[in-house]
């Protein structure tokens, strides 16, 4: 497929979606209304926003974490809420990855500063673990990289957890003796 051809098709589909019933449909008629612009034409101005926010922006931070945050999480309630167990695995994969992710990020965030327009790359790789098909970054990520990886180390893993879970389970029971001898002896 050509590049005009790629780019009409991914035109198409933002019309589409701009032009389903629902709360975005409804915030772009009464922009159109008010302003007398297409949505899709306000729709590009406020993709261009959002990219030039995140590439220059105060709180780009911010907006990069809730463009990560908050769809997905409102997409997971509604797999949880739907009788289809597909929506299930996709918001799973997507949140084991982030978890992946953000865990790297924290042991490598000295460099962020570093990095030129990282939120703005922060954040289409969320989108890109995110979208809406097949095989987006979260099912690739995840069935290249993690998976072989758990799977390799699953019984080291699993001694991990059962041990912890042990030292917890002690510490829990240590605490509720003392808490229960402080209240007998007050």
């Amino acid at each position: 497929m050509s590049t005009s051809g790629s780019v009409a098709k991914a035109q198409e589909k933002l019309n589409k979606f701009l032009n389903q019933p629902g709360v975005v449909s409804d915030l772009m008629k009464i922009a159109e209304e008010k302003t007398g612009v297409q949505r899709l034409y306000i729709a590009y101005g406020a993709i261009g926003l959002v990219v030039l926010w995140l590439a220059f922006g105060y709180g780009a931070q911010l907006l990069a974490n809730l463009i990560g945050y908050v769809y997905p999480a409102y997409m997971s309630i509604k797999a949880l809420e739907s009788g289809n167990k597909n929506d299930d695995k996709q918001w799973l994969t997507y949140w084991v990855v982030f978890a992946g992710f953000a865990v790297i990020e924290f042991f490598t965030d000295i460099l962020v500063g570093w990095i030129p327009f990282y939120w703005l790359v922060k954040c289409v790789f969320f989108v890109w673990c995110m979208a809406p098909m097949e095989s987006n970054g979260s099912t690739l990520i995840y069935n290249r990289i993690m998976r072989p990886a758990f799977l390799k180390h699953e019984n080291k893993l699993d001694n991990i957890v059962n041990k912890a879970t042990a030292k917890a389970d002690d510490l829990f029971d240590k605490a509720k003796e003392m808490a229960a001898d402080h209240i007998k002896a007050n």
